[in-house]
């Protein structure tokens, strides 16, 4: 662990040492406020980094409020968490955060409440459904940011080799498909089932929802034993893995593996979500996207993913931040991130440009599922510990599902507070 540095002279040295991102926020401008946030790097490389965005941002704010100055620090995914988990702990908390999760910030008071420090405007402007999602016990803490969805990829090379024309709609379908895959088409993977440990409460919750399941029943509570759930895990272990239609062992296959392997031709079938189209182009393939096919249709609600906005309380900065969170929230300045990025909206406006004009056509099957999404229950303080339970042993509920989830849930109710 870094030795902690008073408030002072963590910012003098941040911008000693990048000095391009104080310059453009204003450093030494005499703002009366200086409000600080911490947000997650979505580039790869410094080009593309979103320093140079927030950097843009601050700048064009400051410019319009004198007297505010915004001082934006961009960290790696790999390292987010540490760090703000060692600001949390030795006190010096950001004003702003943007990255994955909120609700162990609210178990400790430190946030505020969504409706504090957005106008009535920009709150209405998010969707329903990411709304709700940013919800501990009834009251929105989270804000969201940016938003992921999930949707069904099929080779369409693959699928003409097999003589198949349409892709499945439905479980049963899916498996024909697979199965003609396998005796047509050898040496490919018919269906990419990733439930290794990387990510496998994805993959879990897609096919349980695919069955009218999901990892809560409708009142909130947990439900990762329900019957139908168990059903699921059946029907994967004897109508997918035994005869061969998937990986050897999904238990130890992730996420990465399946979207590289579909990318390089290897699989037919496989849920993904819209980075996987860029890696599919890059390899060349002739690929479609359509909703992920269910038990006895298609899903009418997928699985959605967001990065969240939270405000800390600490420095009394309510009325700035407010100030700052409406401007970072206009339609342009979000269209200009979710296109940089290739990510996918939170709010009307922008859910509404980037479903007209045709230049997202690539996207317009995940845009139109996106309002219907499912989301994890995020909003209990013990759902990390739970989804990491899940990744560990959701593929071996395919060999013993009821025991398995039995365990899972007792687990999270003893870990949960649904």
């Amino acid at each position: 662990m870094e030795r902690h540095l008073p408030r002072a002279l963590t910012a003098a040295l941040a911008c000693s040492l990048t000095l391009t991102a104080c310059s453009a926020t204003g450093f030494g401008s005499g703002a009366a406020v200086t409000i600080r946030m911490v947000a997650a790097d979505y580039g790869d490389k410094d080009a593309n980094s979103s320093q140079h965005y927030w950097n843009r941002l601050a700048a064009a704010f400051t410019a319009a409020n004198p007297d505010v100055r915004v001082d934006v620090r961009v960290v790696n995914w790999n390292d987010i968490d540490k760090q703000v988990k060692e600001m949390i702990r030795s006190g010096d908390v950001p004003d702003l955060l943007q990255t994955g999760g909120y609700a162990d910030k609210v178990a400790d008071d430190l946030l505020y409440k969504a409706s504090d420090v957005l106008s009535i405007g920009t709150q209405a402007n998010f969707l329903d459904s990411f709304s709700k999602a940013g919800q501990v016990e009834g009251i929105q803490y989270g804000i969201p940011f940016v938003s992921s969805a999930r949707a069904f990829f099929y080779n369409k090379a693959i699928f003409r080799r097999a003589g198949i024309t349409e892709p499945p709609t439905t479980w049963d379908e899916l498996r024909r498909d697979a199965q003609r895959i396998k005796d047509k088409v050898p040496g490919t993977v018919p269906y990419a089932l990733p439930l290794g440990p990387e990510e496998a409460q994805a993959e879990t919750l897609i096919w349980e929802l695919g069955n009218d399941g999901g990892f809560t029943d409708r009142s909130g509570r947990y439900a990762l034993d329900a019957p139908q759930n168990a059903e699921t895990f059946s029907w994967l272990r004897d109508d997918l893995v035994t005869p061969g239609l998937t990986y050897p062992d999904p238990a130890r296959t992730d996420r990465r593996t399946a979207f590289a392997d579909f990318a390089a031709g290897r699989v037919a079938m496989l849920n993904g979500h819209p980075s996987l189209i860029k890696l599919s182009g890059d390899g060349g393939i002739d690929y479609g996207i359509v909703p992920i096919p269910g038990r006895t249709g298609p899903l009418k609600s997928t699985l959605g993913v967001a990065d969240w906005m939270m405000a800390f309380k600490k420095w009394g900065h309510r009325k700035e931040i407010k100030k700052f969170l409406d401007f970072v929230y206009t339609g342009e300045n979000t269209l200009e991130f979710d296109e940089a990025y290739n990510l996918m909206p939170v709010t009307h406006d922008t859910l509404q440009e980037m479903t007209t004009g045709g230049r997202h056509r690539d996207l317009e099957p995940f845009l139109a599922l996106l309002p219907q999404a499912t989301f994890y229950p995020l909003g209990d303080t013990g759902w990390d510990a739970i989804s990491a339970e899940i990744k560990k042993n959701a593929g071996l509920a395919l060999r013993r599902p009821e025991d398995v989830l039995g365990d899972l849930q007792k687990q999270a109710l003893s870990t949960g507070r649904r």
